[in-house]
């Protein structure tokens, strides 16, 4: 398309203040990138989750051509401004007792709508604020399904981490057991023992192949989430190793401070406000005085007669009464502001309880990732002594299925404090409306 051509295509160039396009990466690209809406060739990263989350969801679409909506309407609040141009044409044939006879016209009209008391001034203000508020709202909308996604993805590889550790949990029973059997054979166990070591193998086996199904379930539900039927296979990615570090660990208030300067759908019902605002601006300026300025050429034919013609003339509307239409109108659109400025302060109540318990189930998952770990730790220690003194005969099975059980029991909920500080560390970024990129790529080199 011509320079000339697309320029009287957008006059008002409000394509530039739409937002971006919702693509992937999005925070570390110029522009627009196509979306991919392939599998990585390599191991699926949160990173690759979260870009074909983005790039598959519908809602990103929805919410990108919701806000190049209201771009239009600000081209339309500002065409206004400009004078308008139509031209008439009218072609009749009379008849009558002496003669038949035909009559064209034509007409040029330049109109310009040259003082309004502030209707187009707050007509675009509306218009404005509506489309700053759709871009919030389309911010507000990624974040949103960056953290379910992450959510799905982590869960994934919970169920992963899960089915590891009960076939370990199952190969130390079965371990257990074969040192039952061992004893049991020269006589130095009893049946009982033989039994319990037994139950225990059946009872891993069990949690085996119920956790296997569960990580099934879970890789379902992350490929619908990627926008990918539940049977699509993919291989995950290794998680990095976790340090998990204090950096989160600032002021709360100063964290509510900046969640409230940073949350777009905070920024969305501010915008909403002011939007508001204007609508009461222009309801009052609809009921004012206007001054319109009209010109043209005429011509007419009438039976071959021609005629020129001209004409200029300036126009004042002044609304004398209206039945209290503007009365009216005023009335609403102030009730109507007052319920944005209320829905704007019960949204910052809001923020302030999210940023809360997101910063204390953070902490909470911190700390319990730093105990889960000494857990662990201590669990091995234990489950390789009780073993040790169980097949030197000087233990009883007992023991050794308790400090078996406590170990799976530490390994699990290691797994899952693990799987609660990567949620909760994308919740809090989300709080405070700061969830980009920029945190998946920390988690990459291994940055709390």
């Amino acid at each position: 398309m011509p320079a000339w051509a697309a320029g009287l295509n957008d006059p008002f160039d409000v394509e530039a203040m739409a937002p971006l396009k919702p693509s992937p990466r999005l925070a570390a690209r110029v522009g627009e990138a196509p979306c991919s809406t392939d599998l990585p060739a390599t191991p699926l990263a949160a990173i690759d989750a979260v870009d074909l989350a983005l790039c598959n969801n519908p809602q990103t679409r929805e919410v990108w051509a919701a806000a190049r909506v209201q771009a239009a309407q600000v081209g339309v609040a500002q065409a206004a401004w400009l004078p308008s141009l139509d031209a008439r044409a009218s072609a009749s044939q009379f008849a009558n007792e002496q003669r038949n006879y035909n009559q064209s016209t034509a007409a040029l009209t330049l109109s310009w709508l040259v003082f309004d008391s502030g209707q187009r001034s707050a007509n675009i203000e509306n218009a404005r604020q509506l489309l700053d508020a759709a871009a919030a709202t389309q911010n507000a909308t990624v974040q949103t399904l960056f953290l379910a996604a992450l959510q799905s993805y982590y869960t994934a590889q919970a169920a992963r981490a899960a089915v590891i550790s009960v076939t370990e949990a199952e190969r130390a029973a079965r371990e257990s057991f074969q040192a039952a059997e061992g004893r049991y054979s020269v006589g130095a166990a009893t049946p009982a023992d033989r039994l319990q070591a037994q139950t225990a193998l059946s009872q891993a086996t069990l949690n085996r192949i119920r956790a296997e199904g569960e990580a099934r379930n879970a890789l379902g539900v992350l490929a619908n989430a990627l926008g990918f039927s539940a049977q699509q296979k993919f291989t995950l990615a290794e998680i990095p190793s976790i340090a998990p570090g204090q950096s989160f660990q600032k002021d709360v208030d100063a964290l509510i401070e900046e969640a409230r300067a940073r949350r777009p759908d905070l920024k969305a019902a501010e915008a909403q406000l002011k939007a508001a605002e204007a609508s009461v601006d222009l309801a009052r300026a609809q009921g004012r005085p206007t001054v319109s300025l009209g010109t043209g050429p005429t011509w007419q034919d009438v039976g071959g007669v021609v005629t020129q013609g001209g004409n200029v003339g300036l126009t004042l509307n002044v609304p004398i009464f209206s039945g209290f239409d503007t009365t009216y109108r005023v009335r609403s659109a102030a009730a109507q502001a007052e319920v944005k400025a209320a829905q704007r302060d019960r949204l910052q109540n809001q923020v302030a309880l999210d940023v809360w318990k997101a910063y204390q189930s953070l902490t909470t998952a911190t700390q319990s990732l730093l105990t889960t770990a000494d857990l662990v730790a201590s669990a091995e220690q234990s489950e390789r002594v009780a073993l040790g003194r169980y097949k030197a005969g000087v233990g009883t099975v007992l023991d050794l299925l308790a400090a078996q059980s406590a170990l799976a029991s530490a390994r699990l909920q290691r797994i899952q404090a693990a799987l609660d500080w990567h949620v909760f560390r994308a919740t809090l970024a989300q709080a405070v409306g700061a969830l980009d990129y920029t945190l998946l790529q920390g988690a990459a080199e291994g940055r709390p």
